[in-house]
């Protein structure tokens, strides 16, 4: 009887010992500290776009450090940045309306940035119309147009017609530069005309753009063109890649003038070997069927080059 409870005392103690050694071994080998695995990004995930340290518009150098300067311009890069479609069209365009319009703003002397403005006003839709009636690359007014040198009428619409309406735009810059010495301000004047900004900066006693409290539409204005020039300028580095051979092709045209009426301008593209349907694409300015012309007015149309469009029967 004492040599069974001895046996078992012996055996309970060495059970005892064993279940130690295992318990200790298995906390010396999990005692190695705890690898938190690493936070994985999901696919599609959006982030804030990343804002310059600085930014010059036609050589004037905007104030970033101010607060609501940035926040305004943070508004306007992430509009244009997440509005993916648009913008990559914005850069399928840009090939061939810079090519356009960089010349010509270049013989009228306004800086190169202008060409955003344009971008910002009409997307580079050639007959666009704003619900107050503005036309065209530079969404010109009817008023505007007259006094800036174009035709406008039942026939012809010179607002329609890419070269000659930024001819217009360029003499309404120069002439808010006269008023205003300053291009940041300038811009804005194209917004809210130039005796709008005149008036507010008199009002408030203020003639800087950004230190000016205005209506919604011209507050965002000049940060709108500042987020366009910034993403067409370096599109990679908001999200966009548009190769050179997929931004739309330069179109090659020679012109023909016509001094006279044209009864059928359908007859007309015919006989120029083009269709109705591509006359009117290189001449929206032309805005009938016909051309009258009672005034004998030599008028510049517009006539793809052979091998650029095929047509059929």
């Amino acid at each position: 009887m004492d040599k069974n409870r001895i046996s078992l005392t012996k055996f309970a103690l060495i059970f005892s010992l064993i279940a130690v050694c295992v318990i200790s071994l298995g906390l010396f080998i999990n005692s190695s500290p705890v690898v938190k695995p690493q936070e994985v990004v999901p696919k599609g995930y959006n982030s804030p776009v990343e804002l310059p340290t600085s930014i010059v518009f036609a050589g004037e150098t905007i104030p970033l450090t101010n607060f609501d300067v940035r926040e305004s311009l943070d508004r306007e890069l992430l509009v244009n940045s997440y509005f993916q479609s648009q913008t990559i069209l914005y850069l399928k365009k840009s090939k061939r309306y810079f090519h356009l319009i960089e010349p010509i703003l270049k013989k009228n002397n306004i800086p190169d940035d202008f060409k955003y403005l344009s971008l910002a006003e009409s997307g580079f839709q050639e007959k666009v119309i704003s619900p107050a009636g503005a036309v065209g690359l530079w969404q010109l007014m009817k008023k505007a147009a007259l006094e800036n040198g174009l035709e406008v009428g039942i026939e012809v619409d010179e607002r329609y017609h890419a070269e000659k309406s930024t001819e217009a735009a360029c003499r309404y810059l120069n002439r808010s530069y006269h008023q205003y010495g300053n291009w940041v301000n300038v811009a804005a004047s194209y917004n809210a005309g130039i005796s709008g900004i005149k008036r507010q900066t008199e009002l408030q006693d203020s003639r800087n753009y950004f230190d000016l409290q205005l209506n919604d539409e011209t507050a965002r204005y000049v940060h709108r063109i500042l987020a366009l020039k910034l993403i067409l300028e370096n599109p990679e580095k908001y999200g966009f890649k548009v190769t050179e051979e997929e931004k739309y092709p330069l179109l090659s045209c020679k012109e023909v003038v016509v001094s006279g009426s044209v009864t059928n301008l359908a007859n007309y593209a015919h006989n120029q070997g083009i269709n109705y349907k591509i006359l009117k694409y290189f001449n929206p300015w032309l805005r009938q069927s016909y051309l009258k012309n009672p005034s004998r007015k030599s008028y510049s149309i517009k006539i793809p080059e052979p091998g650029t469009r095929t047509f059929g029967l």
